[in-house]
C-alpha cells in the first residue's frame, strides 16, 4: 500500500467558554487579515505585514502580540541586517468554534466525552479514503485533501488505507483538580479493502498524547449483512459495520476488551500536565498487517455511538461520608 503523502494539516477545534483568548484574537478584522495573510504566504516579518496589508507598523506590531498570547502565531527572533526581527508564522490552517461544545457527562466518578467521527483536529491519510454522513458522501473518494471538507462534520464513518486521524478531547479531570484511576476509549472498528472481506486483517493502532497505546488487530472488513444503522442508501458492498473495542489505560497497563496489549500505564501519558488529551487512530507505518481502516460513528454500523472517552476519577478519600 502506499504511504501517506502530502503536509499534515493543523486543525483548532475550540469551544467559546474555554478559549476566551482565542475567541478574542479572532474578533478583530485586521487580525484576521493577519492570519489569511501568513496562511497564505507563510512567515512574514512585521515590515512586511504592515507592507502587504498597507497599515502602519505599530497597529501590526499591536495585533500581533494578541495574537500570539491567544496561541494563533508563532513567532520567532531572527537576525536581521540592524539587530533582531519577529518573524511570524500561522499555527493553524483551519479554526473550528465549537457552539454546542464537545459535551460531557459525568456520573459518580466517571466523566464522558462523546466525539464526533467529523471533529479531528489533524489528520494524514492515504487512499482508499473518504468519508459519509448518513445522508451522503462527503467529497470525493480517494482523495485526501477532501479531509478537509467543512461538511466532515456530519460525518457518520471515516476510512482510510494509511495514516491516521487525531482528536483532541478535554481534560476534564484536570478541570475538577481530581486524579485519574482509568482511561477508556470506545470505537467500532473494522479493516478497510475495496468491497469487502471478511478474512482482511489490519493492525490498528491508538496513540494518546503521542505515546503508542497498544495494536489491536481487526479481523477483516465486514458486509455480510447491513449494518443495524447502516442507512439504506449505502450499498452492501460497502463496509456495514466493525467491531466495538474498549481501549482502557490504567497503572497496570494498556487493555482492549479485557486483553492486555501493553506496557503503557497512565504514568506515561502525563495527563496531568495537559489541558487536553489527544487521540491518535491510525495505521502504524510499521503494522505487519496494514489493511486499512473503518472507523463507525452514530448512523453506521452496528452500534449508533461516536468515539467515546471515559475518564474513571479516583475517589476523594476526603469525600467520603461518615
Amino acid at each position: 500500500m502506499a504511504t501517506p503523502s502530502g503536509p499534515q494539516r493543523k486543525f483548532l477545534t475550540i469551544s467559546p467558554d474555554d478559549n476566551v483568548e482565542v475567541i478574542k484574537g479572532l474578533s478583530s478584522p485586521v487580525r484576521l487579515r493577519i492570519l489569511h495573510l501568513l496562511r497564505r504566504r507563510g512567515p512574514a516579518n512585521v515590515n512586511e505585514i504592515s507592507a502587504e496589508l498597507k497599515l502602519p507598523q505599530s497597529t501590526i506590531a499591536t495585533n500581533i502580540q494578541v495574537l500570539e498570547a491567544a496561541g494563533l502565531i508563532r513567532t520567532e527572533l531572527l537576525k536581521a541586517a540592524k539587530g533582531q526581527q519577529k518573524v511570524c508564522s500561522a499555527r493553524y490552517d483551519e479554526i473550528v468554534i465549537r457552539l454546542d461544545g464537545a459535551p460531557a457527562t459525568r456520573q459518580d466518578n466517571i466523566v464522558e466525552v462523546a466525539m464526533p467521527l467529523g471533529l479531528y483536529t489533524a489528520y494524514q491519510v492515504s487512499a482508499p479514503c473518504g468519508l459519509c454522513s448518513t445522508e451522503g458522501i462527503i467529497g470525493l473518494l480517494d482523495v485526501p485533501d477532501h479531509f478537509l471538507d467543512p461538511s466532515r462534520m456530519q460525518a457518520s464513518l471515516v476510512w482510510f488505507g494509511r495514516g491516521y486521524l487525531e482528536y483532541k478531547f478535554p481534560n476534564n479531570a484536570k478541570v475538577l483538580g481530581a486524579a485519574i484511576e482509568a482511561i477508556e476509549y470506545s470505537m467500532e472498528l473494522s479493516s478497510e479493502v475495496p468491497g469487502t472481506n471478511s478474512d482482511w486483517p489490519s493492525d490498528i493502532s491508538l496513540w494518546v498524547n503521542d505515546v503508542p497505546i497498544g495494536t489491536w488487530t481487526s479481523p477483516g472488513d465486514f458486509g455480510d449483512q447491513r449494518g443495524i444503522y447502516t442507512p439504506r442508501w449505502w450499498k452492501l458492498e460497502g463496509s456495514q459495520y466493525g467491531k466495538l473495542t474498549t481501549w482502557r489505560i490504567t497503572d497496570r497497563g494498556c487493555f482492549v476488551d479485557g486483553v492486555k496489549l501493553s506496557e503503557v500505564t497512565l504514568a506515561a501519558l502525563d495527563l496531568a500536565s495537559h489541558h487536553s488529551i489527544r487521540l491518535k487512530v491510525g495505521i502504524a507505518e510499521e503494522a505487519r498487517h496494514p489493511g486499512g481502516v473503518n472507523i463507525f460513528g452514530r448512523g453506521f454500523g452496528n452500534y449508533d455511538q461516536d468515539i467515546l472517552m471515559r475518564i474513571y476519577l479516583r475517589p476523594d478519600p476526603g469525600g467520603a461520608e461518615s
